[in-house]
């Protein structure tokens, strides 16, 4: 028996090679399938007629720029079908110079003349060729430069936050996130409607058209690596699809969805979703004890608008209050979190704070910067 190790065949390093080639293939696909759903924010927004636009007021004041040069020194041209040099000459003269190496029917025929075409024209014929090019290029390496963007944002977000749906609740939700101290950058927005994933891109967010009921659409926004998921569309059985999906591919993210009716609560409970929260019944007990009590509904506002007048925040227990009463912390503490259960500050088991203990309290908001 041979205890010597055998090299490896060639069609096993055919295989190996093969593999590896496939394998950059399919992320190149998926990058580029990418590029066309995922909308990265854009810091300036020009719209592409206004650049074509400005390059071509550049090429023709170049042009007119050439044409006067010739023009004025019309006496150093000899024109081979009359002999003199007008307008429309230097003007066609200009034209096929820039864009071409001339036809030979108008040469410069005194020094001066030479001269110009050296240091004045064919500069201007370089700049000239330059927009053109730089033109075709931009547009011709705008969709690989958008793939390269992608692939690097997506090989490094990590622990973000993705927001699916940018309609009402999703954008004031992103608003307290940003007034939190969330960058922009860790956030990505999902939305089956191009015009609000432009809306994001606009705003400086990342932004992802698709279906969010799909894996492939939540993958594209890094889902199952997002340390927080903000389920917020239109309708509750979009809501609860989501969920139930964004739950299969991270187990461990804080999931909290929005749903309109109470009734709906419980199914979104069953999909996954860590919290959840009905708009509908809650605007409709604002409303109620607007009726009732106006100055109470103004201070709930207030509450529930991150940032200014008080906020209403959620914090661990600091060393020095262990074993105290909840009225003897620093801030207005209403509720304490003890084992996942909210108790109120009255009830008789929160009469003692514990170190694991969560406290929500009111206190003075921070303005964000």
């Amino acid at each position: 028996m041979n205890d010597e190790k055998q090299p490896p065949s060639k069609t096993g390093k055919f295989s190996i090679l093969r593999s590896l080639w496939y394998r950059s293939r399919a992320e190149a696909l998926d990058d580029a399938e990418a590029g066309r759903s995922i909308t990265m924010p854009v810091a300036r927004s020009v719209p592409p007629l206004q650049q074509v636009l400005r390059r071509l007021a550049m090429a023709l004041l170049i042009l007119f720029v050439t044409t006067l040069v010739v023009w004025l020194d019309r006496d150093g041209y000899n024109d081979n079908s009359d002999g003199s040099v007008d307008f429309l000459d230097a003007a066609y003269y200009a034209t096929v110079t820039l864009s071409t190496t001339g036809y030979g029917d108008i040469t410069p025929v005194s020094d001066t003349a030479r001269l110009v075409n050296i240091f004045i024209i064919t500069p201007l014929r370089v700049l000239f060729l330059i927009i053109l090019v730089g033109t075709t290029l931009e547009v011709l390496t705008e969709r690989t430069r958008q793939q390269v963007r992608v692939h690097r944002w997506r090989s490094h977000l990590r622990d973000h936050v993705v927001v699916v749906g940018y309609g009402t609740k999703g954008r004031h939700a992103i608003e307290v996130l940003l007034a939190q101290g969330i960058r922009k950058d860790k956030i990505v927005v999902v939305d089956p409607e191009r015009t609000a994933t432009e809306a994001a891109s606009s705003d400086g967010l990342v932004s992802v058209l698709g279906d969010a009921t799909r894996s492939d659409t939540l993958r594209k926004a890094e889902l199952h690596n997002a340390a927080r998921v903000i389920v917020a569309p239109q309708g509750d059985d979009t809501a609860a699809l989501v969920t139930l999906t964004a739950r299969q591919l991270n187990k461990h993210a804080t999931i909290v969805a929005a749903v309109r009716e109470d009734e709906n609560l419980p199914l979104l409970k069953q999909s996954g979703a860590n919290t959840v929260v009905t708009s509908s019944s809650s605007a409709g007990r604002l409303i109620g004890v607007s009726m009732a009590h106006p100055h109470v509904a103004d201070t709930l506002e207030n509450l529930m608008t991150y940032g200014r007048g008080l906020d209403l925040v959620e914090r661990p227990v600091a060393a020095d209050e262990v074993g105290r009463s909840p009225r003897e912390c620093r801030d207005l503490v209403v509720a304490i979190v003890r084992r996942k259960k909210v108790i109120d500050y009255t009830d008789p088991e929160a009469a003692s704070l514990q170190a694991e203990d969560r406290v929500i309290s009111i206190r003075q908001a921070v303005p964000s910067r």
